[in-house]
């Protein structure tokens, strides 16, 4: 968001820059610093936002929260639990606008006000329209001054993509996860494909399921691989200290999707049977024949072709599901398509050291291209070595990018 877009919320509301700090508030970003990094303690609380706060006064931190799972305290609210009557007079640095109004639990806005801070900074303004700009208008009205550090504001939405994709542009944000060896194959050609990768990379893809609202997958996958997609709390090699931080937002497993044109899912596949909701989406014509367990919805989709339309699949999941973060983890059929209708935000791509051969699987079943000028351009974000096996993040190019 652009200062020009913040100031429209709250034309009382200070814009600056690290450039604007004077002498008395250098200090400012290294707290801000700190707010987004408590952000970040938490693997996700769909379908709330990940969010820190720290009260400072004086030189010294009073109060330190994040907000844990959706139902339970906001950052704002925790931090004035720790500070007590410290936080009178103090400086709130909060990671994004403090919320207005009422939802599982009370305003944050209210509580600052309540506990009579003197002054909130923020990262970023809120995208929910619930929201947005409200906090801020409700913290000047009572007579507290807000100041957006504008510098911190794509750090605050890189923590919160999803968040803010969904009350943006009303999809969910969407992760597809591969896995494949150095010649870019996926499984031998009799199908075998486990394992891959080692069991660094298969414990990071347990983070990756625990972070997101709901692991999407084909029917292919079911039918070849019977996979659960559910997180394992053992395989995620947390901390202690991790493991409480984020016991709250565990104990509920993402919603699990079946894409099923045809709806051909055993009533007896694993991804049925392990804890939580399993959604599918199917274009068939009749569902009264399936005896399922209660965990499992049946939804009749949007048609593209013969196939489920996935850009219809996420609005679904974002409007009626509250999916903020979608985790894609499909075969080659389905991971094309995804990529091929520029759904993908994030591709994460784990690479095994061995190879497999030249009759084994391709990763993606991608064709129809002609030349150099229609391939599908990514941008690679980040590289690190994960156990034996190296994990690439890119994200694609927009059309203009590509050219």
């Amino acid at each position: 968001m652009s200062c020009t877009q913040a100031g429209l919320y709250k034309e009382s509301m200070k814009i600056l820059s690290n450039n604007d700090l004077d002498a008395d508030i250098l200090d400012w970003p290294v707290y801000m610093g700190q707010a987004l990094e408590l952000a970040r303690n938490v693997i996700g609380t769909s379908p709330n936002p990940r969010v820190g706060c720290v009260l400072v006064k004086g030189s010294d931190i009073v109060g330190q929260g994040w907000h844990v799972a959706a139902g339970q305290d906001h950052a704002e609210v925790m931090a004035l639990k720790e500070a007590g009557k410290a936080a009178e007079s103090a400086i709130a640095f909060v990671s994004l606008e403090p919320c207005s109004h009422t939802g599982c639990t009370g305003p944050c806005a209210e509580a600052l006000i309540k506990a009579k801070v003197a002054q909130v900074v923020i990262a970023s303004i809120d995208p929910n329209p619930a929201v947005s700009g409200e906090g801020v208008a409700k913290l000047e009205a009572a007579g507290i001054n807000v100041f957006h550090l504008v510098e911190f504001d794509q750090a605050a939405r890189d923590i919160n993509p999803g968040y803010f994709k969904l009350r943006e542009q009303g999809l969910p944000y969407v992760r597809c996860k591969m896995a494949m060896s150095l010649d870019g194959r996926t499984a031998l050609a009799n199908g075998e494909s486990q394992w891959i990768t080692g069991p660094s990379a298969r414990s990071d893809v347990q983070k990756l399921r625990a972070m997101s609202s709901a692991v999407v997958t084909g029917i292919e996958t079911v039918l070849a691989d019977d996979p659960s997609l559910n997180v394992r709390l053992d395989e995620l090699g947390f901390s202690e200290l991790e493991m409480a931080r984020n016991e709250l937002t565990l104990t509920e497993q993402p919603l699990r999707v079946i894409l099923d044109s045809k709806l051909r899912t055993p009533t007896d596949a694993k991804i049925l049977a392990s804890p939580g909701l399993v959604k599918i989406f199917t274009t068939a014509e009749t569902t009264e024949d399936k005896n399922l367990a209660t965990n499992v919805e049946i939804i009749v989709a949007d048609k593209s072709g013969q196939r489920v339309n996935l850009r219809s699949m996420l609005e679904s999941l974002g409007s009626d599901f509250a999916c903020t973060d979608i985790l894609v983890e499909a075969g080659a059929t389905l991971g094309g398509a995804f990529i091929q209708s520029g759904l993908v935000d994030e591709l994460i791509l784990y690479i095994a050291p061995k190879l497999l051969g030249s009759d084994a699987k391709a990763l993606l079943d991608i064709s129809g291209l002609q030349s150099m000028s229609e391939s599908i351009n990514f941008d690679i974000v980040d590289i690190r070595k994960v156990g034996n096996d190296i994990r690439v993040t890119a994200k694609p190019l927009t059309t203009s990018e590509n050219h």
